[in-house]
């Protein structure tokens, strides 16, 4: 049961649930988050005020521990939702006469394969340790101790190997736009 009613700031229980919950949920949160709005920055925002949203609801009530993901996930989908409204509010003037539906559609397919063939491309000409580690970290999802067990190596060597991997990937495909570009 998570119980921080009682608790305050500065006192050492609470600090330390405050850690232990973020250290069991943050990894899984983060992925739920991004999956939904596919961008690094405003999914950390998103995290963030997750964090403070459930944290602040915790000092007042009692959530039992294994619900604590759920619940958080629950309040980040609000967050989110939240914003989406915000920015529809906003607005953006479209001019529907200037769009042609099947142009459109058309050209976004045709960058969808495009960027997929790169990125396939890509991924290709990485080793195949590092071919390994990102299908298992980002593709399938699996969290660093268990892409270690499977791959034989340590913690840390697996982080060494995703970070370079993806700096090398990251690489690949801005010299592939450039090429592109040239063309």
């Amino acid at each position: 049961m998570i119980d921080f009613r009682g608790l305050t700031r500065g006192e050492e229980g609470f600090e330390k649930a405050i850690e232990q919950i973020c250290l069991a949920t943050w990894e899984p949160l983060y992925r739920y988050i991004y999956y939904r709005v596919q961008n690094r920055a405003e999914s950390e925002d998103i995290l963030q005020e997750t964090y403070v949203k459930a944290l602040t609801y915790f000092q007042e009530h009692q959530v039992p521990r294994e619900e604590a993901l759920k619940f958080m996930k629950a309040v980040a989908l609000n967050e989110m939702r939240d914003r989406w409204r915000r920015k529809k509010r906003q607005g953006l003037p479209v001019h529907l006469e200037a769009i042609n539906p099947e142009e459109a559609a058309a050209r976004d397919q045709q960058n969808i394969v495009t960027r997929r063939l790169l990125l396939e491309n890509a991924l290709q000409r990485l080793s195949a340790d590092q071919q390994a580690i990102l299908d298992l970290r980002i593709i399938k999802g699996y969290s660093v101790a268990e892409t270690a067990r499977l791959v034989g190596k340590t913690v840390a060597a697996v982080r060494t190997a995703q970070h370079r991997a993806l700096h090398t990937l990251a690489q690949l495909l801005e010299q592939d736009d450039l090429m592109e570009g040239e063309v």
